[in-house]
């Protein structure tokens, strides 16, 4: 099987497509898996919940954790009432070992509620809290599209009705 990759009008050689199916053949390390299989395994360990879940765990004191980066949140909204923490400063914001947690973290038996776009970020970003032993740690089913699509509270990023934690770049 063959592809053809061009570049403006100009085609190039087709490109062969590898035949080998996925997870084995020459090539592969050892012990390499596929992200639906990262993705299986950090789900397998998570109670995700459903947007109405959320809010209602949001109102009863659960941490709502947007780590979409800016230009999602500037072009989809927010959620007011959550924090927003960038994918890349999750851990140590919110690991009660880390001198850089948010000052909010209260230990390690507290619920945070991860969300992205779309829910798969979420499941890797919540299973990486469970290394830091947040075990309740976990993330929207359908991410902030689903949130939105079953009409809970969202609002413009220029309204500024998230925390913005240190490090992330605010929307807008």
């Amino acid at each position: 099987m063959t592809s053809s990759v061009s570049v403006d009008p100009v085609p190039v050689d087709p490109v062969p497509v590898d035949p080998v199916p996925v997870g084995s053949g020459p090539g592969r390390p050892a012990g390499a898996r596929t992200i639906e299989e990262i993705l299986a395994r950090a789900r397998a360990r998570l109670d995700r919940v459903t947007p109405e879940q959320a809010f209602g765990e949001q109102r009863t004191g659960a941490v709502l954790v947007d780590i979409r980066p800016a230009w999602q949140r500037a072009e989809q909204g927010e959620i007011p009432g959550s924090t927003v923490i960038e994918r890349n400063h999750l851990e140590w914001r919110l690991d009660p070992a880390s001198d850089s947690r948010l000052p909010s973290v209260a230990g390690y038996d507290q619920r945070v509620i991860v969300f992205c776009v779309e829910g798969y970020t979420s499941s890797l970003a919540a299973a990486a809290l469970h290394e830091l032993g947040l075990s309740r740690a976990t993330d929207i089913d359908g991410g902030y599209r689903a949130w939105a699509a079953a009409g809970l509270p969202t609002a413009p990023a220029t309204a500024a009705t998230a925390t913005i934690a240190p490090g992330a770049v605010p929307a807008g």
